[in-house]
């Protein structure tokens, strides 16, 4: 068997190019040649500071040793998402990472919880999820033996270092230079060359842009359009800013909701990342800055910094000879945490769609169509967000909320609504769990339920419940604080 496609060109580094290096590097360094390209000159954009539990698969698929990933990062741990003012002002709750209850194969444990409700017998739903009560008491502990389900924060511009070293170890070559022009085969079209600015060119055979919103290949060289989503998205604009740490470290990233976007907090062991994405149609970067400003906690350890951006997906993920990873390939905005995830996801796909007798067509486009469903299942779950807010302090919360949505999530509110049912597609990154806590978190109730309760014999649906909470209460009483955990586990000597 030929091999046809064996030179690899990353163009561009920063987190995207750098997972794309560590994932081809990690599994297929000996069927490849890897080089990646880029410039200490061009910055990054690196605000994705919080990820989602498929990182640990990630991690572990590649070969990533969990502590000293933590160490090199200063990270910390990340058990969900606290959402504050989304559903009306003064509202809270938290989008965790851990299963609710416990489920049937006739029914999701909110049927379950529904009919024990309607006896008197249960409590909030939340109490039947340890992730989430571990959350709220600040808890955390994990070992090789615990089923606790967890993400992380991180430092992404020392995420994009560590994952150079692990590259560069497994064979992966790095190129300091600035791309200054493209060229590409007269007749195919295919990408076949990269010129420096200092001259050198770089050939290959497969070439991935992690050019960030430039986009140099995907769209510069190639053409390929971009497919606007901010009729749905309307966000545009972000400041970021880094603060020293005050208070408990959380183990959990906070959104807050303001007057026309929200703001996050990210805490992680020796700062907090703060940000403050909003519309530029209903607010000035005047205003934005200082809303910001006046919502931080702890002293300032930079200024911050503007991000222009324009929600949506490059039309085709992979071209001719060219994948996008990263900004290159879209952006969605970060409000569940997402970003890092559809790099890994796209560079492990490539590994195994890789195409090494030759690109074709069939390859693309089973890939294309992978990297297209799962976006837009990520883009009904961040719209869900705003459509079900009942807020009346701004025309941006009441618009959001006359929002006519895609179909495909208008038909998950009505069957969520009408029967309590909350699925997940082969394509969809969020669990059923997830779309039960958002949609419920937004006051989204449901007038009916499958009752599967009544099958259960009198009293031991009651008791059981009664026996989930207590033993989700007794191992978070059990539980170190994250603080704690973080300094015997992971903590960096200074």
């Amino acid at each position: 068997m030929v091999q046809t496609v064996r030179k690899v060109v990353i163009a561009g580094g920063g987190t995207a190019g750098w997972i794309a290096a560590a994932t081809l590097s990690s599994q297929l360094s000996r069927l490849l040649d890897i080089t990646l390209i880029e410039s200490d000159a061009i910055g990054t954009v690196g605000v994705g500071e919080a990820t989602i539990p498929t990182q640990k698969a990630f991690h572990r698929l590649i070969g990533i040793d969990e502590q000293a990933f933590m160490r090199a990062t200063r990270a910390s741990f990340k058990l969900g998402i606290a959402f504050e003012n989304w559903g009306q002002l003064g509202d809270r709750y938290i989008h965790s990472f851990g299963k609710i209850g416990r489920s049937t194969w006739m029914g999701d444990f909110q049927h379950m919880w529904h009919y024990a409700k309607s006896q008197g017998w249960a409590g909030d739903m939340d109490d039947y999820c340890f992730e989430l009560q571990a959350a709220e008491a600040g808890k955390f502990a994990t070992s090789p033996d615990s089923q606790i389900s967890y993400a992380y924060h991180l430092d992404a511009s020392l995420y994009a270092k560590f994952l150079r070293t692990f590259s560069e170890e497994r064979g992966a070559k790095r190129l300091e230079g600035k791309i200054k022009q493209v060229h590409t085969h007269p007749d195919t079209g295919f990408i076949e060359s990269l010129d420096l600015e200092d001259g050198q060119s770089v050939a290959g055979d497969l070439f991935i842009d992690c050019t960030g919103f430039r986009a140099l290949l995907i769209n510069g060289a190639l053409g390929v359009d971009y497919e606007d989503w901010s009729h749905w998205l309307p966000m545009n604009s972000a400041l970021a800013v880094q603060t020293k740490l005050s208070g408990d470290i959380l183990p959990y990233t906070r959104s807050i909701a303001r007057k026309a976007g929200w703001q996050w907090r990210i805490p992680l062991q020796h700062r907090v990342g703060n940000g403050h994405v909003y519309c530029s149609d209903h607010l000035s970067d005047d205003e934005a800055h200082a809303i910001l400003m006046d919502n931080l906690d702890g002293e300032l350890v930079s200024q911050p910094r503007p991000i222009r951006f324009l929600t949506g997906k490059r039309k085709e993920a992979w071209a001719k000879n060219c994948i996008a990873l990263g900004l290159s390939s879209g952006f969605l905005e970060p409000l569940e945490s997402t970003s890092i995830h559809l790099i890994q996801i796209g560079a492990t796909r490539l590994v195994q769609m890789f195409p090494f007798n030759g690109v074709s067509e069939a390859l693309r486009n089973h890939y294309n169509s992978y990297s297209t469903a799962e976006l837009e299942s990520i883009r009904d779950f961040l719209i869900l967000h705003y459509k079900l807010n009942r807020r009346q302090d701004s025309a941006f919360w009441q618009e959001r909320a006359a929002l006519e949505v895609p179909d495909t999530l208008k038909h998950r509110m009505e069957l969520y609504a009408d029967a309590a049912i909350a699925y997940q597609d082969d394509s969809d990154l969020f669990r059923v769990d997830s779309w039960n806590q958002v949609m419920r978190g937004q006051g989204l109730d449901s007038h009916g339920y499958h009752p599967m309760g009544r099958l259960v014999a009198n009293g031991q649906l009651q008791a059981a419940l009664a026996d989930l909470k207590a033993g989700i209460d007794r191992s978070v009483k059990n539980m170190p604080t994250h603080a704690d955990f973080l300094r015997q586990y992971c903590a960096v000597e200074v």
